[in-house]
Formats: structure tokens, sequence, C-alpha cells
């Protein structure tokens, strides 16, 4: 928690260094300076290390704001090639250059493997870029989460050798025989309510209209309340939800737009069928979720933990984010606070994505 940034990473450093390590993973406030914070991390910490800014961390502590978390991954079953990708405009090269150095590496060996992305939490380019990876690397799961900046939506970071950088995404190849699950867990079911978006804007996530009316309009209407009683913590408990194969997906409504659009957290187009989520009991879900992961798995070494900053705050609202803060900590979550969560080829909100890995 130091506020000096050459401070802090020698504290954390301290309490995360073992020997033979292979990979840091690094969550921090954006109030550090991103030059000196670059510098430090890579004067004090074993690369590779990978990491972003944040809207918060779950560290042992639960749910901590501000400062800096993470830890470090030794073994020798385990090896870590993080990819940067930077501008995003041009993701589509640089995605397929990837790829090709990925198939590489596995066709030289058989050992299981996972994606990890961290991209920037602004870009609005998430959607595209998970899209691309997956498909580019096949039968490799993906699991991430968008940098975010504490709620101040300005300026998000990731981390790569020594610089802190927007416009940028980091995938991190992990090839391990220890077992390992990607996972995702959201608190909330669909109900038998169904919309139509019949308007949008899909490059500014934007809905126009639903229904063929306007969009704030008939969404209030649906969940009981008025237009002038929409806000972040109404949307929070009533997010909309996406069919997708067989399984539903939270798309999270930001903010209201002038004319009564609805402008998203991820992408939306015209002719989608949603759903309005009903929320289930967010401690009991979860604490469901980890549990099923420990009978698949084990008792994980680590979890390295993708959790949307809307749980987060509808936690707090209700109360109960010190107990959900103390559960994910007990599971040994490492990771933070996002703008938006990434499972295989989807981007997602309101959810919490994974990778739980036994030691």
């Amino acid at each position: 928690m130091q506020p000096d940034a050459d401070e802090a990473v020698c504290d954390l450093a301290a309490q995360i260094k073992q020997p033979n390590t292979q990979i840091c993973l690094v969550f921090f406030s954006e109030e550090y300076d991103p030059q000196q914070l670059g510098q430090a991390l890579k004067k004090h910490l074993p690369g590779p290390v990978i990491g972003c800014t944040t809207a918060g961390q779950l560290s042992e502590v639960g749910f901590q704001r501000g400062g800096i978390s993470g830890a470090s991954l030794a073994s020798d079953e385990l090896t870590a090639t993080p990819y940067l990708i930077h501008p995003l405009s041009s993701q589509a090269e640089q995605v397929a250059g990837i790829a090709k150095d990925i198939q590489k590496r596995l066709s030289l060996n058989t050992l299981p493997a996972f994606g990890f992305l961290l991209v920037d939490g602004l870009s609005m380019k998430e959607e595209q870029l998970i899209s691309a990876l997956y498909m580019a690397l096949g039968n490799v799961p993906i699991v991430g989460g968008s940098a975010g900046d504490s709620l101040k939506f300005k300026q998000t970071f990731v981390y790569y050798d020594g610089e802190l950088l927007h416009d940028a995404a980091v995938l991190t190849l992990f090839l391990t025989t220890l077992p390992f699950q990607v996972f995702k867990h959201q608190h909330f079911l669909p109900s038998s309510t169904r919309l139509v978006v019949t308007e949008a804007i899909p490059d500014k996530r934007l809905v126009k209209e639903i229904n063929g009316e306007p969009a704030a309009e008939i969404y209030a209407q649906l969940i009981g309340k008025t237009v002038d009683q929409l806000n972040s913590a109404v949307f929070s408990r009533h997010p909309l939800m996406l069919r997708i194969g067989n399984d539903y997906y939270v798309r999270a409504i930001s903010n209201i737009e002038a004319d009564c659009g609805l402008k998203f957290f991820c992408a939306i187009d015209t002719g989608l069928v949603l759903t309005i989520g009903q929320g289930d009991c967010a401690f009991e879900s979860l604490s469901r979720d980890l549990q099923r992961v420990r009978q698949d798995l084990g008792v994980p070494a680590i979890i390295i933990g993708c959790d949307c900053i809307l749980r987060r705050l509808e936690m707090e609202a209700q109360g109960i984010d010190n107990n959900i803060g103390k559960l994910l900590a007990k599971n040994k979550v490492v990771g933070f606070s996002t703008y938006g969560e990434q499972i295989n080829s989807v981007h997602v909100n309101q959810t919490f994505t994974g990778v739980a890995i036994t030691g």
C-alpha cells in the first residue's frame, strides 16, 4: 500500500519472492506514476511480469482498494510466455503472428495450454480481439480481464517489459502439466422477459431502440421503474443477458444517453434477442461454483481471477463485499476488479472469469 511506486514494488517483491519463479502477476492502482511504476516492476521482479491497472484488486485481504498486489508462480511443470499486442488498431496482423508462434510451440510438445489476456479496458476493442485470438489458437482456452482505473474512465494501462501501455493487450501463453480449469461465474439467471434490439450503433455499444421503442423507456417499463429512476445501482441489479449456444452471458448497461438510448459495456447489435437477468444470492452462488471447481480439480494453489467492478459495486450496496472478499481470499484468488471479462471467444460483463491451478 506504499504510495511511492518503487517502495510499493519492493514491498510486494519481498512478499512473493521464491526460487524458480516462472512468472509474476501484478495488479495495481492507476494512481502510481506510469513511468516510475514500469521501471520499478522491471527492476525488482523476476521476469516475465504481467499486469495492469485496476478498479481494485483481489488479494489475501479480499477486495483491495488502491496499492499493488500480486503473486509469483514457481514450478518446473509450468512456463509462461507473454505476447504484446500494440496498437490494437492493427490487431489482426499481430494476432496472426502470435498464433503462428504459439502453434509452433504447441507442436513441439504435448503440454496442455491456456491463455491469459489483459487488455486496455477503455479500448472498446475487446470483442474483436478475444474472438480473433480464440479462433486463431484453436482449442486453447482463454480467460482474461479488461484493465480499469478506479471508475475514473480516463486511461487504463497494461504492463509489458518495463512499460505501462494503453491501446494495448498482453496475451500470456501458459504451458503446464499441472491440473487447471478455466471457468466463469455469474449470479444471474435468465428470466422469461424477452427484448429485441431494433436499432443499435454497434461500434459505440449503443442501443437506440428496444421492441421498436426508445431503449431506456422500454427497459424501465419492463423492470417496473421510470426512466428517471434508472442509475448504475438499478442497472447492476437488472442486467440484460444474451444466449450464445446453450449458455447465457451478461450484457451490462453503463448509462443512459440524452435521447433515451442505452450505452453498454460490451458489444450489442440490431436483431439480438435479450432477456432481463434475475439475481441469485451472490455469496451462495459464488460459494457453490468455487466448491465445484475444488470437486473437479482438487484444492487450487491459486485462482487467477478477473471480477467485474459492477459485481463489487452491487456487493457493496448490499453490504456483503467483506464476506465475498473473505471467500475469494480463502480460495486463493489473486486478480483484479475489471472493466470487462473474457472467456474463450466472448467478452462479457458482471461476471467472474478465472483459471484455477493446482500445485
